[in-house]
C-alpha cells in the first residue's frame, strides 16, 4: 500500500494542477448526491499509480466536515494483494459544475473533472484529470452497455484522447 500510495502523490506533486484541458469543459447542471456512492473503473489510460490493477471502483460519500471522502480500492495482479487508498474532495468553483480538486496525501491536489455523464440517471461517467493523459470511463455497473461504451470513447478520440490506448479493466 505505501508504493501504492507513494506513487499517487508523486504523480499528484508533479501533475499539482487542477485545471481541466484548454479545450474540454465540466459538465454543468452536476448533483452531487446523485454522483456519491460506488463506480466501477471501465477503462483508463495507463499511470504507474494504476499499473496492473483488476476491480477497480471508486467510492465517494459526504464528509462531515465538508467536501468528499474519495476511496479507491483495487487488485493489483502482480503483487496479488487488494490496494486502497483515501482522500478528499472538494469543488473547484460552483456545486452544480462537475470539476473537483482531489487529495489523497497532504496539500496536494489534482483535478478531477467530469466531462460526460448520464444526467438522467447517473449510470456513467467521463472523467479526466489536468492533462488529457488522465481518462476513467467509470458506471454503476461492473459492466456497461457496448453502445455507451463505444460512444463514450468515440466522444473521447474526438476530443484528443489516445484512446487506443486504453485499458479495458477486468471486473471480475
Amino acid at each position: 500500500m505505501k508504493i501504492f500510495t507513494s506513487i499517487f502523490v508523486l504523480l499528484l506533486v508533479v501533475a499539482g494542477c487542477t485545471k481541466i484541458p484548454a479545450d474540454l469543459e465540466p459538465i454543468k447542471g452536476f448533483d452531487l448526491n446523485r454522483y456519491l456512492g460506488k463506480w466501477y473503473e471501465i477503462a483508463r489510460l495507463d499511470h504507474s499509480f494504476e499499473r496492473n490493477m483488476v476491480n477497480v471502483s471508486a467510492n465517494y460519500v459526504k464528509r462531515d466536515k465538508g467536501g468528499i471522502l474519495v476511496v479507491n480500492r483495487g487488485f493489483n495482479k502482480k503483487s496479488a494483494k487488494w490496494k486502497k487508498i483515501e482522500g478528499r474532495a472538494y469543488f473547484i468553483d460552483r456545486k452544480t459544475v462537475g470539476s473537483l480538486k482531489v487529495s489523497f496525501f497532504g496539500p496536494f491536489y489534482g483535478g478531477y473533472h467530469i466531462i460526460a455523464l448520464d444526467k438522467d440517471n447517473y449510470q456513467y461517467a467521463m472523467v479526466t484529470g489536468p492533462s488529457k493523459s488522465y481518462l476513467w470511463i467509470l458506471s454503476r455497473d461492473k459492466t456497461l452497455d457496448n453502445k455507451i461504451l463505444s460512444d463514450l470513447v468515440s466522444k473521447a478520440r474526438n476530443w484528443g484522447f489516445e484512446t487506443n490506448k486504453l485499458i479495458y479493466v477486468d471486473q471480475q
